[in-house]
């Protein structure tokens, strides 16, 4: 399957395609009962395979190795994949690049930050000078054979992000990425000056840009939401909460029976699925 044009396509129905964040094999078992695409942001990765913030530390080889777990138990879902800076060097992107796509990887996301790098929504981010950029993201385009490639700029000044919006408009990347996006009102100005170059729009919990529904982002031209760690957030609370009402209950677990949680068996059920390959489950997927 190519996994590349099969996203590609989607981007081109009408609406606004949302793309899920998930952080392990867990998380991405229960987003399969109810979208069918996944985000594997960089934020998630660090949190969740080295319990560190986003600035830096992730390692192409757990990035590879995790995509390469994913996609035989989700064969059918999109699959967009978080790529920082390329891991610094431009010959280490393209290695990476094509490792993802023999994994099955649906797409890419390249930003332009130069290190230390941070969360796109974050304080403190600094760019590549554009010409710079630009010759990483040509190697890297030349470097995918059927792969989506997302440029991603973190520039903050709405003159710079407008500058570079329109150059990144003008490559051969599949779809146009400014992160931490403040205002609905630049939204706009970003899709006048990417012509018919697809949008994405990242949407991150307590985030810079504004929270927006699929149905108002359709309405404003945007092509791909990507939602970057509603599952990692949820378990985060999910979990202190449980640990706190374990410790308030003397250490007595719930009765998942009565109450109805989530017990062993619910979870197994949910985990046999990956033997054979989730499926999406249609009735289940935003239109």
């Amino acid at each position: 399957m190519r996994y590349g044009n099969a996203l590609r396509d989607e981007i081109t129905l009408p609406g606004t395609t949302p793309l899920i964040g998930i952080y392990d094999m867990h998380s991405a078992s229960i987003a399969a009962r109810h979208y069918n695409g996944f985000f594997v942001s960089g934020f998630g990765f660090a949190a969740s395979h080295y319990g560190l913030p986003d600035i830096g530390f992730v390692a192409w080889p757990d990035m590879v190795g995790f995509v390469e777990r994913l996609r035989p138990a989700f064969p059918e879902h999109h699959l967009l994949v978080d790529i920082d800076d390329g891991y610094v060097d431009h010959e280490v992107a393209c290695h990476v690049v094509r490792r993802l796509e023999r994994a099955g990887a649906s797409g890419v996301v390249l930003e332009d930050q130069k290190r230390p790098r941070r969360c796109g929504h974050a304080e403190g981010k600094a760019v590549l000078p554009l010409d710079e950029y630009l010759a990483k993201l040509e190697l890297v385009l030349a470097a995918r054979d059927d792969l989506v490639v997302v440029a991603r700029t973190d520039a903050t000044e709405e003159r710079e992000i407008l500058r570079r919006a329109e150059a990144l408009a003008k490559t051969s990347a599949d779809v146009v990425l400014v992160d931490g996006i403040r205002s609905t009102e630049l939204v706009r100005e970003v899709r006048d000056v990417l012509g018919n170059k697809p949008l994405l729009f990242n949407q991150i919990a307590g985030g810079k840009s504004p929270r927006l529904s699929l149905s108002e982002l359709d309405e404003l031209g945007v092509n791909v939401a990507v939602y970057s760690t509603p599952c990692l957030f949820a378990a985060h609370d999910a979990i202190d909460r449980a640990l706190v009402e374990l410790k308030k209950e003397d250490g007595r677990l719930p009765n998942t029976t009565e109450e109805g949680g989530i017990g062993v068996e619910a979870a197994t059920r949910l985990l046999e699925r990956n033997l054979g390959g989730h499926r999406p489950v249609r009735s289940e997927v935003p239109a």
